[in-house]
């Protein structure tokens, strides 16, 4: 296998002169085309609004899809964009020459503010339809106005802050009464909480924002025409609506920090980019002398939220003498400048310009340009013409920018869901981090792209970068598909070929004893990584090769228990002498046929355990296929060995309840061998009926006899009921064990006499004992003196047995009086006999001529009949008919031959010249008369009245109507 991946390895340095065109070798290369089908539209669409003023328009504000400008002199038009042709006109309602300055809306669009040239404001509410003056705020011209996003409602504006252009900024609070359309004085208070100065005193406030930040901290950036402030701080909870005079109050004494650039446009403006609605702003971009200051807001800060702040300089066509920037509108990536005849848009992660748009000298001088934060619409307007910008797909070609800028995760993010964009932009970070000598992050990103597999796989072997051709290798195995097999194979092969190497090297280098270990594990875990299991399984052979070609006998062990190769495990541990470790991978993974295959093996070294094992595996295991090693390790162990074989023989047999013959057969050799007290208490427990004995009784009277265990051997004669030789050969044991086997036929007296006589016989001549000779006749009843006296010799008196003798005489004349009751007890009975059959003959009864059949209801008389004792009466028709079929079916058969040879004795005879005595004749030939005939068919049919006999009593549970006859009975019925 490793010549193998040499010669692949050869393979990928040839192919280094192959040109780009050539089909690939084991990694399919799957490009992409680049190829846009339609015309893509521009990221900022420009939309001119078919409106036509009547007046010029003075200025203009969006906010929440409501749009406000003042038109001509005393007329304010308000718009809902969401329903554009239902616009609502407002009268101002002065009457002197005061002009419109500027127009302030919240973010809900409830709350305008109108700040007038004379230095007076006007307060409109969206639900209202006319203009209230703020008395409080006269004499001021404002120049911004900073909303309370956090407190605000449609009735209620909440403390907020107003910049002059004097320099002040003053906190207020406007409030609709619920009473009347307003109250006394809608402004609920106006009072002063600082003052803003640059170096040649106070200067008018550009811009107000408010911002809360985590913990409760507040935020308030306020900008001149070259300053920009930061004030910080907390608002106590529940004091919020007192607002924010606590914070200006720190900073009463030194001015809070700020940031301050020499050019001055005469003005400033800030703009911020909120990605979500009701969210905070997330970046902002201030327009000012020296250019545009964008950076981000870090609200985590304690004393500033502006982070990473870079400037970005004007465009050189950008003259702030000649055609300074009017407004600036920030949108996620880009800021717009609105310049008096055209829209210039600044990328803000380069600073350069993407977009321009020129304006038509007939559109007048471009006044403003606004963005409705919660649509992220952009609006521009002159003095008599609307136009509207719409930002579509803004973010489809920064992944350019972020990947050019070395911010490869950022451009990652932003061409995710374009997979031929995403593939250069991990092209580029590979080859970036390659040339950084961060090969690992490198071989990363390669795995991710659809460059050649060849040519990055032969850029890691000249780097001579081992680790991070295998870190390759691993991700771009991972990605994959499963019908991609050969090319897994190749893959799964050639990485275990090199953790194989590398771990080869570490091994030998005591200082890389953690790399070691880590790299082990990183192995490990990919050879038990499901995703691998299918490849490694199918290809498990070459594996093996690869792990014993560098003898890692350690790992092909981790390996086959993963493949679930067992056997493998096990065969390795008992080759080196693991005994213990063997077992227990068996006894962990409970398979049957390696705990057959390798109990002989296991057995000879521990047994105990062993044998341990099998009981705990239970009837899983088949003892019979486990006897082949129990024999072969007890014929070479000791007896003390040999106990942990009749162990588990006996567990089988008592606590499995085996049946075996095989089992039972060698448990019974075990104990003929080591334990002959067991051995008589095993049989006799298995009892003595041959249907339930389990071990096999030739075998076991074989083995018995070889080992002498003659009780064992009685034992068995019995069961067989071989009663003649169990006697014999108890006879040399012991005289009370063949008297227990005597007694044992007790059907059979004959044989009993037979086997007592032995005993008998035995006693005497044997043993000469005439005491137990004549206690064998007081055992046993069938034994008389006479059968006994033969065994004797002729010198034995009569002495010894006379009693014997006389008893044997008692008992004759007793049985002879027996006999003499019985006899007359039986004559007795034959008169009584005698007597009842002459009553019987004479017994009759009488019959009315007005009697009837109790079957048919006709008069009795008609036909032959019967009469019975309960007084029933039957003609012969009837009463057959009503018994035949209850009659069993032998019964039936003879009553129809019977009636057929009646009938054929009612024939007359065809010869008229027959001898008289013919039928004598026949008759004396075995034929039947006539009248023997009827009485054997009186004997079947009226043997008892079919209404009181045993015949009524049997059909008590026969239906009244003939289940075969149902259907046609009940229809009947209908």
């Amino acid at each position: 296998m490793a010549s193998i991946l040499d010669e692949y390895e050869d393979s990928l340095h040839r192919s280094v002169s192959v040109q780009q065109g050539r089909a690939s070798v084991a990694i399919p290369h799957s490009g992409y085309v680049n190829a846009r089908l339609e015309k893509e539209t521009p990221i900022f669409n420009k939309q001119r609004i078919d409106f036509t003023p009547p007046e010029k328009i003075n200025s203009l504000v969006v906010s929440s899809n409501q749009l406000c400008m003042s038109l001509g002199k005393d007329t304010l038009l308000r718009i809902d964009l969401g329903k554009p042709d239902e616009p609502n006109q407002v009268e101002l309602g002065r009457k002197d020459e005061a002009k419109v300055y500027k127009m302030f809306l919240d973010h809900t669009g409830s709350h305008l503010l109108i700040a007038l040239n004379t230095s007076e404001c006007l307060y409109l509410n969206r639900n209202v339809q006319k203009v209230r003056a703020l008395s409080r705020w006269k004499g001021h011209l404002i120049e911004s106005v900073g909303w309370n996003k956090f407190l605000g409602s449609e009735s209620n504006t909440g403390p907020i802050l107003v910049g002059t252009s004097q320099g002040q900024i003053y906190e207020a609070e406007i409030s609709v009464s619920e009473g009347s359309l307003f109250s006394t004085n809608p402004d609920q208070y106006f009072r002063q909480v600082y003052t803003l100065e640059e170096e040649s005193g106070p200067a008018p406030v550009c811009c107000l924002e408010i911002e809360r930040g985590i913990e409760g901290k507040f935020f308030i950036i306020a900008t001149t025409r070259k300053r920009l402030f930061q004030f910080v701080g907390k608002v106590p909870e529940g004091t919020e609506q007192q607002g924010f005079s606590s914070i200006f109050a720190v900073h009463a004494d030194h001015l809070p920090s700020f940031r301050e650039f020499p050019a001055n446009l005469g003005f400033s403006e800030i703009a911020f980019y909120t990605p979500k609605l009701r969210s905070n702003p997330r970046s902002f971009a201030w327009m000012m002398g020296n250019g545009v200051l964008y950076g981000t807001l870090d609200y985590s800060r304690p004393d500033s939220i502006l982070s990473d702040e870079r400037v970005w300089v004007y465009p050189p066509d950008i003259d702030i003498t000649v055609n300074k920037p009017i407004s600036i509108v920030l949108t996620q990536f880009h800021f717009l400048l609105l310049l008096p005849d055209r829209v210039k848009a600044v990328c803000t992660l380069n600073g350069q310009v993407v977009f321009q748009d020129l304006f038509l000298e007939k559109f007048g001088v471009l006044t403003r340009m606004i963005k409705d934060p919660t649509v992220q619409q952009i609006w521009i307007h002159t003095e008599k013409v609307v136009f509207r910008y719409h930002v579509q797909r803004e973010s489809r070609d920064v992944w350019k920018m972020y990947m050019n800028m070395n911010k490869f995760d950022l451009a990652k993010e932003y061409c995710k869901d374009r997979p031929e964009c995403l593939d250069i932009v991990l092209a580029k970070e590979a080859e970036h981090c390659f040339q950084n000598k961060r090969y690992l992050d490198s071989a990363k990103c390669y795995a991710l792209t659809q460059n050649y597999f060849e040519e990055i796989a032969l850029k890691f072997i000249e780097a001579k970068q081992e680790e991070a051709l295998m870190e390759f290798l691993i991700k771009k195995l991972s990605n994959l598909k499963p019908s991609e097999k050969t090319q897994t194979t190749l893959l799964t092969t050639w990485l275990t070929e090199l953790y194989l190497n590398w771990l080869g090297v570490l091994q030998g280098d005591p200082s890389q004893r953690n790399l070691y270990l880590d790299t082990r594990e990183k192995f490990r875990t990919f050879l038990s990584s499901p995703k691998n299991k299918d490849c490694l399984f199918n290809n498990r052979a070459s594996i093996y090769e690869l792990l014993a070609s560098h003898g890692d006998t350690e790992h092909m062990v981790y390996f086959a228990v993963i493949m679930q190769d067992y056997e493998r495990v096990v065969a390795h541990h008992c080759q080196h002498d693991e005994y213990d470790e063997a077992l227990n991978v068996l006894s962990r993974h409970r398979d049957e046929k390696l705990f057959y295959k390798f109990s002989p093996v296991l057995i000879q070294h521990i047994p105990k355990k062993v044998v341990d094992a099998w009981i705990s595996m239970g009837s899983r295991l088949d003892a019979r296929n486990l006897i082949p090693a129990l024999v072969n390790y007890s014929q070479s162990a000791s007896t003390q060995q040999i106990n942990e074989a009749i162990r588990y023989m006996e567990f089988c047999v008592y606590q499995l309840e085996e049946t075996q013959q095989a089992i039972h057969n060698y448990l019974l050799s075990l104990y003929a061998l080591c334990r002959p007290d067991s051995l008589l208490s095993y049989l006799e427990q298995a009892g003595t009926n041959p249907n339930r004995i389990h071990y096999d009784l030739k075998y076991a009277l074989r083995l018995c006899a070889e080992h002498g265990h003659h009780r064992a051997c009685v034992h068995i004669y019995k069961v067989m009921e071989l009663y003649e030789e169990a006697v014999d050969l108890a006879l040399q044991v012991d005289v009370d064990l063949a008297k227990s086997c005597a007694d044992l036929p007790e059907d059979d007296e004959e044989l009993r006499k037979k086997l007592w006589l032995k005993i008998a016989r035995h006693v005497v001549q044997e043993e000469k004992d005439v005491k137990k000779a004549m206690a064998c006749l007081s055992s046993c009843s069938l034994l008389k003196i006479e059968d006994v006296l033969p065994f004797f010799p002729d010198f034995v008196t009569i002495d010894h047995f006379k009693e014997a003798i006389c008893n044997s005489l008692e008992d004759y004349n007793k049985h002879i009086e027996e006999l003499k009751r019985e006899m007359e007890e039986a004559t007795q009975s034959a008169k009584r006999i005698r007597e009842d059959i002459q009553e019987m003959r004479n017994k009759y009864g009488s019959v009315e001529p007005q009697e009837k059949c109790a079957a048919c209801d006709f008069p009795l008389l008609n036909r032959p009949f019967y009469l019975f004792l309960c007084g029933h009466m039957f003609h012969y028709d009837c009463l057959l008919q009503a018994v035949f079929p209850n009659l069993p079916a032998y019964k039936q058969a003879k009553l129809e031959d019977l009636q057929k040879k009646l009938a054929a004795t009612s024939q007359p005879s065809k010869s008229h010249h027959r001898p008289k005595d013919a039928d004598t004749i026949s008759l004396g030939k075995g034929q039947q008369s006539r009248e023997q005939i009827k009485a054997d068919i009186d004997d079947i049919v009226a043997a008892e009245c079919v209404y009181c006999g045993e015949l009524m009593i049997r059909s008590i549970d026969k239906p009244f109507i003939d289940p075969q006859k149902y259907e046609e009975e009940m229809q009947s019925w209908l």
